[in-house]
């Protein structure tokens, strides 16, 4: 029985992070690092700091990583690519060339008999009236296609210096600390969703930019993974267990408990 990975917020190409080049190497080298051992790969978002698929272009750059990508598919390893707050513009490219799954809604989906709920988190439970508007304007459509019309040389200047900014605007660039289960919101909204699902063994998150580990029940468990800037955190389930790990180039150091 092959391994099933989950990562997320790798935030490639961010101008907000020093240690580009460097950061997409150690993300490329664990996934060559899994590739004989895993059945499945889960990305839960924001992979990209910013990615706007146009008709006839991509944005430059990643070649690393989605020719990596691409190994794992033709290897038969199944990718599925999650969009984020972050890379909510994908299109066909990464399906067409990459051969990965795109999901674009929240997924529940059974492994190896346990139940998962998998989705990226931005827009689950957060009550921020401010952020719901700029989500539904960049899910927006319209919206797309009026973007769409500028230049790329324009358009994805303002794509990448926005997120530049957002992340900036952080202490260190980090998201807050870890709030306790009775306010995070992603916790909140999980403990809500349970009691109307409750065969669901696990939910797992990206977005938040935490390493959260968090028992809910007897049988159901909620992990925030962290992210590929700062902590390199993944979580890897053999079938019977699931651990959340982060990567050190040549090495493993498990950090949670299993299940």
């Amino acid at each position: 029985m092959k391994n099933v990975y989950f990562l997320s917020d790798a935030h490639l190409g961010s101008r907000a992070i020093e240690h580009g080049r460097t950061q997409e190497r150690r993300l490329v080298n664990f996934l060559d690092s899994i590739k004989h051992k895993a059945s499945a790969v889960y990305l839960l978002g924001d992979m990209f700091d910013f990615w706007y698929e146009f008709r006839l272009v991509v944005p430059k750059g990643y070649t690393r990583f989605l020719g990596k990508l691409s190994e794992l598919t033709d290897m038969g390893v199944e990718v599925h690519f999650f969009i984020g707050n972050h890379d909510i513009w994908c299109g066909d490219y990464l399906t067409k060339e990459c051969g990965v799954i795109m999901h674009r809604e929240p997924l529940t989906t059974e492994i190896y008999g346990k139940e998962f709920y998998l989705a990226h988190g931005d827009g689950l439970g957060d009550p921020d009236k401010k952020f719901k508007l700029l989500r539904q304007m960049f899910h927006s459509k319209t919206l797309q296609t009026m973007f769409s019309a500028i230049h790329p040389r324009w358009s994805v200047e303002l794509g990448l210096s926005w997120a530049k900014h957002s992340r900036q605007k952080r202490v260190d660039g980090k998201e807050p600390d870890y709030m306790g289960e009775n306010q995070e919101h992603l916790v909140l909204y999980t403990k809500e969703y349970l009691k109307s699902h409750p065969n669901i063994n696990f939910f797992i998150y990206g977005h938040r930019h935490i390493e959260l580990d968090l028992m809910l029940s007897g049988t159901s468990r909620v992990l925030i993974l962290g992210d590929w800037i700062n902590f390199f955190s993944y979580a890897v389930f053999d079938g019977e267990n699931l651990f959340l790990e982060n990567y050190i180039e040549g090495e493993i150091s498990i950090k949670k408990r299993k299940f």
